[in-house]
């Protein structure tokens, strides 16, 4: 079918900031560029939208295309349309976050990406296009919502101890959480479970292992509870 239209169209495409925790260290997932323009900066995963493809659909297309990933939770971050962000024309993008454990992906580029990468988020390499931008809006997405939302959970093992918790928390925020009033708010909305295990194997007294409750997380919010931290 052919269209014909009174102004330029501008192309859509889609770009994923992907977050994981590794050695204590937030860290993003970043492919590097095989074709112009860019070729051979790293870069964000994206792509173009097809034409009869949901954005969202796409989004997880280009990040399994791009780095083998699949099965993660994604969320929509922002539109970014500035004239001169792609050298190929004019480009918009709606961008993503997404939230993944890297022990639990095996990373595998293909087509426009020759690899792809964890970085520490404090020791990125110069990236393709606006990236900087995006990343930048997704950091402070993240640090804002894992506060109202438990999102964190997503890059926690099934079952974890308090004291990861903490970590994954202080991580993501960038600073020292006060240990028992943490422990005293995150109790407080009774949403762990204590699983009644405890650590294996490790260099010190074993700590009790928790997993998240999202079953009366989900029953919780439909009644109008907000997750706060």
């Amino acid at each position: 079918m052919s269209y014909t239209y009174e102004y330029p169209r501008p192309a859509l495409t889609v770009d994923c900031a992907v977050f994981g925790i590794a050695d204590s260290s937030l860290e993003l997932l970043l492919i590097e560029r095989a074709e112009p323009p860019f070729a051979g900066h790293w870069a964000l995963p994206g792509g173009f939208v097809n034409i009869d493809e949901e954005i969202e659909d796409a989004a997880r297309r280009e990040l399994e295309e791009e780095t083998g990933m699949r099965n993660v939770f994604l969320e929509q971050l922002f539109t970014f349309g500035g004239v001169g962000r792609d050298p190929r024309g004019r480009v918009v993008s709606v961008a993503y976050y997404a939230l993944a454990k890297p022990s639990d992906h095996q990373l595998a580029a293909a087509t426009d990406a020759a690899r792809a990468a964890w970085f520490p988020l404090d020791d990125l390499p110069p990236l393709a296009f606006d990236h900087d931008s995006i990343i930048d809006t997704a950091v402070t997405r993240l640090r804002g919502k894992v506060r109202y939302a438990p999102i964190g959970f997503e890059l926690l093992p099934r079952k974890f101890t308090l004291t990861q918790l903490q970590g994954l928390y202080e991580t993501i925020l960038g600073t020292e959480l006060d240990k028992r009033n943490f422990r005293k708010k995150i109790r407080s909305m009774e949403l762990l479970v204590d699983t009644g295990e405890i650590e294996k194997d490790v260099p010190r007294r074993p700590a009790r292992l928790y997993r998240f409750d999202r079953t009366r997380y989900r029953k919780l919010a439909r009644q109008g509870f907000a997750f706060e931290l």
